[in-house]
C-alpha cells in the first residue's frame, strides 16, 4: 500500500501571533490534511518572535511556544508540529530533532508560506522547498529589478506558488517568478466558518493601518504597500451611505514598535489626527488587539458582522494582480457579503451577488444598495462563492496537482 505523501507547512504564526496569521497558516495545513496528505506544521525562522504582551520582538519563546501548541491543537495538529529556536540555542520543541529534520529532508514538499523563512545559514537540509507566495508584487518586482534580497530568497526554492492569479496574463504587467508552478487563492475551512445570521449591523474589516518598507518601483513608477493610502480615498464614505462601517485596526498612536537588534516592525499605529478625521466622517474604529490574539475570538467578530468592506494595497490594485485576501474568503465562508477594492479578481471570481469589486465611490454605494435591498440573497451568494471557489480541500488539492503531487 502506497504511503500518503508528506507535506510540511513552514510558517510564522507563532512569530507573528495574531489570529489572521493563525487562520492563514492553519487553513493551508488543514486543507492539505483534509485532502488526504500527511501534513505537519513547522516554525524554524531565525527572526525573533513578537510578544504581544511585552509589545516587542524577543529573543525567547515564552509566548510563542504555548501559543503555537494551543493553535495547533485547536486545528487538529496536536503532535504534528515542531518549533526550532533558530534565533538562539537551535533547540527543537514539539518533535525530537531527528524526527523533525528527517521530515524536512524527506517530505514530498515543504511549503514556505510567504517566503518568510530563510534557509541561508541555518544548517538545515530540506527536500523540495516551495515558495508559497501569499502577498504578490513585492518579491516579483524585486526579483525583476535584480534586488539581492528577493533574488537570493526566491532562488533558494525549487518551485513557486502565488496568490496573484492574474500574474502572467496580458492585463497584468507583473513579471512571474521563475519556476512558477501554480496560481491559486486562499483556502477556507468552510465548516469552521458556517454561521447563523449576523448579530450586528456594521460592515467591518480587520487590518493594519499603516505599514512601511515594502513600496516598490517598477518601470519608473512607485507602487505602495500600506492600506491607509487607499482608505483615505474613501474617508467620507459613511457620510454617503446609511450603512454603518467599522475598521478594527492598531489604534495606539506610535511611529513604530521597536524590535530585535534595533529594527522596526513595519506595522504602525493610527495617528491621532487620522483617527479624529475618520471618526468625524462617521467611521466606527475599534482596537483590533482586543480580539485578534485568539483565532476563535477573531472568528466570532467576523461571524457577528453584517459583511466586509475593505480596500486593498495600491500594488495589487494598479498592477491588477488578481489577489484576494484570506479575510475576504473567511467573510464569504461565513455567509457575509464582501465589498472590496478591485485588484482584477473579477476575472477569476463571480461578482455582483455576494461579492462586489469596486473602483469608485459610486461602485461602493451601488453595492451597499444592492446588498441591503435583499440581504438574504447576497448572504447565500457569498457562502456559495466560498463553497465553489475557496473550499480548502479543493484549493490545496489543485496546488498539489500543479506541483505534480
Amino acid at each position: 500500500m502506497n504511503r500518503r505523501q508528506r507535506i510540511v507547512v513552514v510558517g510564522t504564526l507563532a512569530a507573528n501571533p495574531y489570529a489572521g496569521m493563525a487562520w492563514m497558516h492553519m487553513q493551508i495545513a488543514s486543507g492539505l490534511s483534509r485532502a488526504g496528505y500527511d501534513v505537519y506544521y513547522f516554525e524554524i525562522s531565525s527572526d525573533w518572535p513578537f510578544d504581544p504582551v511585552r509589545k516587542t520582538k524577543v529573543n525567547d519563546s515564552s509566548y510563542a511556544l504555548p501559543y503555537l501548541a494551543q493553535v495547533a491543537a485547536g486545528f487538529g495538529f496536536e503532535g504534528r508540529w515542531a518549533y526550532r529556536r533558530s534565533y538562539s540555542d537551535k533547540v527543537w520543541f514539539g518533535m525530537e530533532k531527528e524526527e523533525a529534520e528527517n521530515l524536512l529532508l524527506h517530505a514530498d514538499a515543504i511549503l514556505n508560506v510567504a517566503g518568510a523563512t530563510r534557509l541561508e545559514g541555518e544548517g538545515i537540509d530540506v527536500g523540495r522547498w516551495v515558495y508559497f507566495g501569499t502577498d504578490p508584487v513585492f518579491h516579483e518586482i524585486g526579483y525583476a529589478n535584480g534586488e539581492k534580497h528577493s533574488r537570493t530568497l526566491i532562488d533558494e526554492h525549487t518551485d513557486c506558488v502565488t496568490y496573484g492569479e492574474n500574474i502572467g496574463s496580458t492585463d497584468c504587467p507583473i513579471p512571474p517568478l521563475p519556476r512558477l508552478r501554480s496560481r491559486t487563492r486562499q483556502p477556507a475551512l468552510l465548516d469552521l466558518w458556517q454561521s447563523p445570521p449576523p448579530t450586528r449591523k456594521e460592515f467591518t474589516t480587520v487590518c493594519n493601518w499603516k505599514q512601511v518598507g515594502h513600496d516598490v518601483v517598477f518601470r519608473g513608477e512607485t507602487y505602495y504597500w500600506s492600506k491607509d493610502r487607499e482608505f483615505i480615498k474613501f474617508a467620507d464614505l459613511p457620510r454617503r451611505t446609511g450603512q454603518p462601517l467599522e475598521i478594527a485596526t492598531n489604534l495606539a498612536a506610535m511611529s513604530s514598535r521597536n524590535g530585535a537588534r534595533g529594527e522596526a516592525i513595519a506595522a504602525m499605529g493610527m495617528a491621532t489626527d487620522a483617527r479624529s478625521a475618520f471618526e468625524a466622517n462617521g467611521w466606527h474604529l475599534v482596537d483590533a488587539e482586543s480580539f485578534t490574539l485568539d483565532p476563535w475570538n477573531y472568528r466570532d467578530y467576523v461571524q457577528a458582522s453584517r459583511g466586509q468592506f475593505s480596500v486593498a494595497k495600491d500594488q495589487n490594485v494598479r498592477l491588477r494582480s488578481g489577489w484576494f485576501s484570506e479575510r475576504d474568503a473567511c467573510y464569504l465562508a461565513a455567509g457575509r457579503p464582501v465589498v472590496c477594492q478591485d485588484t482584477g479578481f473579477a476575472k477569476n471570481l463571480p461578482t455582483g451577488e455576494g461579492l462586489f469589486a469596486f473602483q469608485t465611490m459610486d461602485d461602493i454605494l451601488a453595492a451597499f444598495d444592492a446588498i441591503n435591498s435583499d440581504y438574504g440573497r447576497h448572504s447565500r451568494a457569498a457562502r456559495h462563492i466560498a463553497e465553489e471557489f475557496f473550499r480548502a480541500e479543493t484549493v490545496m488539492s489543485n496546488v498539489m496537482k500543479d506541483l505534480g503531487l
